[in-house]
C-alpha cells in the first residue's frame, strides 16, 4: 500500500532577512497558560526536517496568529518544556 499524502495547518513568518517563510504546525500544546504550536519550514511543499520551531499561537475560533517568542530566556525555557513533554 503507497503512503499517503500528510496534509498540514500551515501559517507564514517573516525571516530576519525580511522573506516570507512558510511553515507547517506538526505539533501544538500548552505551557503557563499559554498555547504554542511548533513549527517547520516547507520547502517545495515539503517539510524540511532540519529544524524545529516554536511560537506563541493565539486561537480565534477556527483561526489562528503566532507570535515569535521575543526573549531568549523564554524561548529557552518552553522549549525545554516542550521536550521535556515529549520524552514522558
Amino acid at each position: 500500500m503507497e503512503s499517503g499524502f500528510e496534509e498540514y495547518v500551515t501559517f507564514q513568518v517573516t525571516a530576519q532577512d525580511g522573506s516570507e517563510v512558510e511553515m507547517a504546525v506538526v505539533d501544538e500544546f500548552d505551557f503557563e497558560k499559554k498555547h504554542y504550536v511548533v513549527g517547520a519550514v516547507v520547502r517545495d511543499d515539503v517539510i524540511d526536517d532540519e529544524g524545529r520551531y516554536i511560537y506563541e499561537s493565539v486561537i480565534d475560533g477556527d483561526d489562528f496568529t503566532v507570535q515569535k517568542i521575543k526573549k531568549e530566556f523564554d524561548y529557552n525555557r518552553i522549549a525545554k518544556a516542550y521536550i521535556e513533554m515529549e520524552e514522558e
